[in-house]
């Protein structure tokens, strides 16, 4: 699987990265499998929160046993400094491990997420306070707005970000202006940029949910396969998985058969995606 330098960090991270939250449900026999087989195809990237319910528990034994071969990347949902310092204590014991690589404030979405985490007794000073004390390389933050995003770099000299991205996003005009003016700040800072929901398709509406994803996803190999690659072919370094173990394997085997997308082909792909609903309210 191709690797890319995840900005100043300067780690080589595979293109897909664990996304933890697959495992929030499963049993320890179902973790494992699925951990395996990333491992087994070249993913050496780990994205966990204690917000991803048992997922923490189920890397743990595997986290213990590779910290070495691995990229450990965490978060906090915590808004203040003190409840952030404790979420990160409890993530380490359940990991079983002494440090991260990277630790990102998560869900930051708006601009009250944003000024709370970054104001005064703020959930960033216990990040500054676990990177001094060789708790965390890196500081990184996520969240659903690339607008967010966008305002959170011009504040903070953050090594990370997170934030969606996939075709039907990028047909809002609105949208795609603030992820092209955020992923050109992310290349002039040398900001490593992942980008998570890549085949988010539309809300569920009325329909069944037939994946454990909270959005319905794109799940045939054809559309994951053209999802995955305009993204990837986008100035970032990777895309957490969707939380399914069935679309885990589609991503990954649409990850190694990326060949870049052009712009008639990305111009193309981005007309389709008007026809479905974001996930995300206007």
């Amino acid at each position: 699987m191709e690797k890319r330098r995840l900005g100043r960090t300067g780690h080589m991270s595979s293109v897909v990265i664990l996304g933890g939250a697959t495992f929030s449900r499963l049993s320890q026999s179902e973790s494992d499998e699925g951990i395996g087989l990333a491992l087994k195809h070249g993913v050496n990237h780990f994205d966990v929160a204690p917000t991803y319910g048992e997922a923490e528990l189920r890397l743990g034994p595997w986290v213990e046993k590779m910290r070495c071969g691995l990229f450990l990347a965490c978060k906090t949902g915590k808004r203040d400094r003190q409840g952030a310092a404790e979420e990160l204590q409890r993530s380490l014991e359940r990991l079983r491990t002494e440090s991260f690589d990277l630790y990102q404030l998560h869900g930051v979405t708006s601009q009250e997420d944003l000024d709370a985490v970054l104001g005064p007794g703020g959930a960033i000073e216990a990040l500054l306070d676990a990177r001094e004390r060789g708790l965390t390389r890196y500081i990184g933050i996520t969240g659903h707005s690339a607008a967010t995003m966008l305002e959170a770099l011009r504040r903070f000299d953050f090594d990370t970000i997170m934030f969606p991205l996939n075709f039907v996003l990028y047909a809002d005009e609105e949208y795609r202006a603030d992820t092209k003016a955020l992923l050109a700040l992310a290349a002039e800072r040398d900001v490593g940029v992942m980008c998570i929901k890549s085949i988010a398709r539309r809300p569920w509406g009325d329909r069944e949910h037939t994946y454990r994803c909270w959005y319905e996803p794109f799940d045939d190999q054809e559309t994951i396969d053209r999802a995955v690659r305009f993204v990837l072919s986008q100035p970032i370094t990777g895309i957490p998985y969707a939380s399914d173990l069935r679309l885990m394997r589609k991503v990954i085997a649409a990850a190694e058969r990326f060949k870049p997308m052009n712009e008639q082909g990305q111009a193309a792909l981005v007309s389709e995606g008007s026809e479905y609903s974001s996930i995300f309210p206007a």
